[in-house]
């Protein structure tokens, strides 16, 4: 079956906001999602983007406040009338617990809706265990194997291979999706997508 490459992280405001509509896009399309998680704060730092701590009080409250808050409105979706509170924290965890779900077999198209969802919707610290294991259960997924995978080298490699090809290919961030190598950067662009596939 013919895919939808989808590079994110999971703690990304922007992939929140279009998830469910790329669910929506692929299922009308007869297209897999083909996951990838990958360190997004790595990719900022290697292709010399701003650091968000780092960029002015105008670009934060517009970029991740009014944005966020009208794309939210548009799509009709919950979410934190602020930055969530452990935004900060390390996000290897969580992204590769999807990954040990992709490894283990499962459809994770729901896993990481669950997972964008609580950390913008409820506040969740994606960097703590407890938190993730509420997330995997919501998502009707056994948490504890995919916690215990997250840790482990096949596991880490990926993560680290994801991150390395999300540079090569010169991401400007997350989400980007591909359609037969055609590049889709920002969330905004899934209606655009959409009219391509003819959904």
């Amino acid at each position: 079956m013919a895919t939808i490459e989808y590079f994110y992280a999971g703690y990304s405001a922007y992939a929140y906001l279009g998830h469910a509509e790329l669910l929506r896009i692929a299922k009308a399309a007869r297209r897999e999602i083909d996951h990838r998680p990958f360190d997004l704060r790595k990719l900022i730092e290697a292709t010399g983007t701003t650091a968000f701590g780092n960029r002015s009080q105008a670009h934060k409250d517009y970029f991740f406040g009014r944005e966020i808050a009208r794309w939210a409105e548009y799509r009709n979706i919950p979410v934190l009338d602020h930055t969530p509170t452990y935004h900060h924290h390390d996000i290897t965890l969580s992204n590769c617990m999807l990954i040990a779900g992709l490894l283990q077999g499962f459809n994770i198209d729901r896993l990481s809706h669950e997972m964008l969802r609580a950390h913008w919707a409820e506040d969740f610290d994606l960097d703590k265990a407890d938190d993730l294991r509420t997330i995997g259960e919501r998502a009707s997924v056994d948490p504890e194997p995919l916690l215990t995978a997250a840790a482990s080298e096949e596991v880490r490699k990926i993560y680290a291979q994801n991150t390395e090809e999300a540079i090569k290919l010169s991401l400007f961030g997350s989400p980007t999706y591909f359609i037969d190598g055609d590049m889709f950067y920002g969330q905004d662009h899934l209606e655009v997508m959409a009219h391509i596939l003819g959904v």
